[in-house]
């Protein structure tokens, strides 16, 4: 059973006492380094926050530049095609030139030889006939 008597409030004053010992030495500093440590994860979340805001926005910046030499790459092969093409067009009028006056010149000394070939075939036309005529009738003309 328990018995109230002097000793009770000496324990009760003792663990007061304790308490508050205990407080000074241990849970005070516990308290104070758990709440150091809050702090830091604290500014180490926001630091993260920061950096992840920064490479993300680099990211996008990066990104439209990326875009933008894109276009510029672009444009300037366009406009390089464009001068190719425009020379390729040039070189190709100026060979079709060339070889349409030198088909025509072949076409002109076909067509002389054509000429030549026919005033002498027609020179020899009434020889033709005439030895066809002996050769069909069997006798000379």
């Amino acid at each position: 059973m328990i018995d109230i008597d002097i000793t009770m409030p000496i324990q009760i004053v003792n663990i007061l006492i304790l308490i508050v010992i205990m407080n000074a030495v241990l849970y005070r500093p516990v308290r104070n380094i758990l709440e150091a440590r809050r702090q830091k994860l604290a500014e180490l979340a926001d630091d993260a926050d920061n950096f992840k805001k920064n490479a993300q926005r680099q990211l996008e910046d990066f990104d439209r530049k990326m875009q933008d030499a894109r276009a510029t790459a672009k444009a300037k092969f366009d406009e390089a095609r464009g001068e190719a093409q425009a020379a390729g067009a040039e070189e190709l009028a100026k060979v079709r030139k060339e070889a349409d006056g030198v088909k025509a010149e072949q076409m002109a000394q076909v067509s002389s030889q054509f000429d030549t070939a026919r005033q002498q075939l027609q020179g020899q036309v009434d020889d033709f006939a005439g030895e066809m005529a002996s050769k069909i009738l069997g006798r000379a003309l």
